[in-house]
């Protein structure tokens, strides 16, 4: 049995952190169950460019492969009946959405425990349900100005910059996953689930960890570094070679003097400016200038065979596409494939959690509504007289809101 096979996920998500979060569960054996707004057509993720088709595209497949999909209006009361018959079947419901919503319209635990005492709400928003903040919109970008990420990065001479990748989004999903997975382990425990009220921004600043640390301790301010260099440690940063730049991380002594060694340096090891940590963070400025000199003279494939040799943390900067093909990710695995009608074998990455010997047959991301019948019918038992009623009330959206085929 896959890891969470014995466990159920309602999924009122859209865009990236909360598809990312559930798409790790599904990954992983959950039977997540995407509940999508028939008025709005679904997830936005459907309609984001490049490589976008009437009703999906390559970001959508990306992020929601292995769930099933239902059509659902859970703001009006038919709709609501059946959701609270869903919650019944399930472990959780995860939702992405501003931080008020959720009291809006009722996906809080105490608006639904009545329908499943053991349920786990996992409420992922930009800010979170308390605070001043609790009702703003929030998205990546933002929130990486907001809490202090773009001060950090990019070059000293130049604009604050944000991360190449939607990073405060991965990372609160994958937060707001591990609190899904941890709320229900606790609710088996114990017998009574609860709310977890998770937010982007909760994240991000918990992300600034030790710049947190020396700041609030210290009164440190982090600056922008030139050449992707570590604050503090010398050398960890990129270098340009005769050719092609390279990382080199010499976070340990024993780095720092396999390093000037393999370069032809072994004296820097014995000058006493560079002889610590400290030492060489004091003389950052003279000790690079002899490292840039030295590294210019030959190419990155002749350096980092050296440094690879050695033992030293060192690589190349690649592009996506050469980091793809790098062979290690072929030997971990960490490329999947799914089968879809308009793109052809969609190549994708992989989730990097690993738990013991996992055999899922990946699927396709479900197309809008596509399960509505096996989840109404089957899952919940509703008959053709019932799923009509509901549907003349509402509860899967006007008719024209139909998926289109």
């Amino acid at each position: 049995m896959n890891p969470l096979a014995d466990v159920t996920v309602l999924a009122i998500e859209q865009y990236g952190a909360g598809p990312w979060a559930t798409l790790h569960l599904a990954d992983l054996g959950a039977d997540v169950i995407k509940i999508e707004d028939p008025s709005s057509g679904g997830d936005v993720g459907r309609y984001i460019p490049p490589f976008q088709h009437g009703e999906d595209s390559l970001f959508f497949e990306s992020l929601n492969r292995n769930k099933r999909s239902i059509g659902l209006d859970i703001s009006c009361p038919a709709g609501r009946e059946v959701l609270r018959d869903l919650v019944a079947y399930s472990d959780a419901l995860y939702a992405n959405v501003r931080g008020d919503v959720p009291e809006r319209l009722g996906l809080r635990y105490e608006d639904l425990s009545d329908a499943n005492p053991n349920l786990v709400c996992c409420l992922l928003s930009g800010f979170g349900m308390t605070g001043p903040r609790r009702n703003e919109p929030g998205y990546d970008y933002v929130i990486q100005g907001l809490a202090g990420w773009m001060s950090m990065t990019g070059d000293p001479e130049g604009p604050p910059q944000r991360v190449g990748l939607s990073l405060v989004d991965f990372a609160a999903g994958l937060a707001s996953a591990l609190a899904l997975v941890v709320g229900i382990h606790a609710a088996r425990r114990d017998g009574v689930g609860g709310t977890c009220d998770m937010a982007l921004f909760d994240t991000a600043i918990s992300l600034l960890n030790y710049p947190a640390a020396w700041h609030l301790t210290g009164s440190f301010e982090p600056q922008r570094t030139s050449s992707s260099a570590h604050p503090s440690i010398v050398p960890f940063q990129m270098f340009e070679t005769a050719d092609d730049p390279i990382m080199v991380a010499c976070a340990k002594e024993k780095f720092w003097t396999g390093f000037v060694e393999a370069i032809g340096r072994p004296e820097l090891k014995d000058d006493e400016r560079f002889s610590t940590f400290a030492l060489r963070d004091q003389h950052r400025e003279h000790l690079l200038t002899i490292l840039r000199a030295t590294l210019l003279t030959r190419g990155a494939e002749h350096w980092l065979r050296i440094l690879n040799t050695r033992g030293i943390p060192s690589g190349p900067v690649n592009s996506v596409g050469a980091a793809l093909r790098d062979p290690q990710v072929t030997a971990r695995g960490l490329i999947v494939e799914t089968e879809h009608s308009h793109f052809g074998t969609v190549r994708q990455v992989a989730t990097p959690v690993n738990v013991g010997e996992i055999d899922i047959e990946h699927r396709r991301a479900p197309r809008r509504g596509e399960h509505d019948g096996e989840i109404l019918g089957g899952l919940l038992g509703y008959g053709q007289q019932q799923i009509d009623r509901l549907r003349d009330r509402g509860a899967f959206g006007a008719p024209g809101d139909a998926p289109a085929t």
